[in-house]
């Protein structure tokens, strides 16, 4: 096909959108809703397993020592039994009242202020680190490491973060369940109203189609514009779709990480690869939708294209 043909074939099918701007609108609405979803729960499991891996990769865990026991007592265990343990490879004594002020830049000053009133009923506690290269070598290492400063006599709860990463795990495998079957749907729904867009531009075109046909037109060149109007809506929902999830990530990060104290992974590290990801799919979409729409159309002769 002559390079000029093609670029005229290019521009009707730019112009079809304009003219069934209102079945356009309605087609990239729900397009954006389907690639918004998708791109949310992408970003999510990537935030997800950065934090899992941040903290397992600490290879730490914080141990409270029984409210009822003494300072000194405390300190012998720290001193005497765990910081010679071996694997440990660093030991940190973190006194009740320092932890009250740590929990006051977390909490703010009323809730500081209830628990100094009640004589601070936080526990002395210590870090605990280990040995990184024994922990790596040996995946049952951390946990035995655990269960042994446990059964020490005094030693009463400890904070390792387990639970809180399996429960942001099983989150991460829920949202990807509920992802995977709404964007199925909203897929679903996006093909059927491109195409239906499409067959009503096929509609108000139908006597041209028909002349096309007649004078023996090839079907590329009458589908052409029909998969270019699929196209410029997918592209034109991609991009407002990645400007929109672009706010959307960064507005509720900010809010989750001054909620949790976690890092995310900033927008510049994501926002290429899932812009991309946005345009071959919205277009995908388009281009298909426009190619089932004009199939049928395709198998008519002259006076069938018109209904006659």
């Amino acid at each position: 096909m002559h390079i000029k043909g093609l670029g005229y074939l290019i521009k009707e099918g730019f112009k079809n959108v304009w003219t069934n701007r209102i079945m356009s609108i309605a087609s990239i609405c729900v397009l954006i809703s389907c690639l918004v979803m998708t791109g949310s729960a992408v970003l999510f499991s990537k935030n997800v397993q950065s934090v899992v891996d941040t903290i397992r990769s600490k290879n730490e865990a914080t141990f409270y020592f029984d409210k009822n026991l003494s300072r000194p007592e405390a300190v012998l265990i720290y001193k005497n039994q765990i910081s010679k343990m071996p694997n440990v490879e660093k030991v940190d004594f973190i006194r009740k009242d320092d932890a009250l002020k740590s929990l006051k830049k977390i909490t703010g000053d009323d809730i500081y202020d209830d628990l100094k009133h009640e004589n601070n009923p936080l526990p002395d506690a210590v870090k605990v680190t280990f040995n990184k290269d024994i922990i790596e070598n040996d995946s049952t290492a951390y946990s035995k490491m655990i269960k042994k400063i446990l059964s020490i006599d005094g030693v009463d709860k400890v904070l390792d973060h387990k639970d809180f990463v399996e429960r942001l795990i099983s989150i991460d495998n829920i949202v990807r369940i509920l992802s995977i079957v709404i964007v199925i749907a909203l897929g679903v729904i996006s093909l059927f109203i491109i195409s239906n867009t499409i067959r009503a531009t096929m509609f108000s075109r139908r006597f041209e189609i028909s002349i096309m046909k007649s004078v023996g037109a090839t079907n590329s060149f009458v589908r052409i514009p029909f998969i270019v109007e699929g196209m410029v809506i997918g592209l034109i929902s991609a991009v407002l779709s990645a400007v929109g999830i672009s706010f959307l990530y960064v507005g509720v990060m900010n809010i989750v990480s001054d909620i949790l104290k976690i890092e995310y992974i900033p927008l510049e590290n994501l926002i290429v690869v899932v812009s991309v990801f946005f345009v071959c799919a919205a277009m995908l979409i388009g281009a298909l939708s426009g190619f089932i729409s004009i199939r049928k159309y395709l198998k008519r002769e002259g006076n069938e294209v018109l209904g006659w």
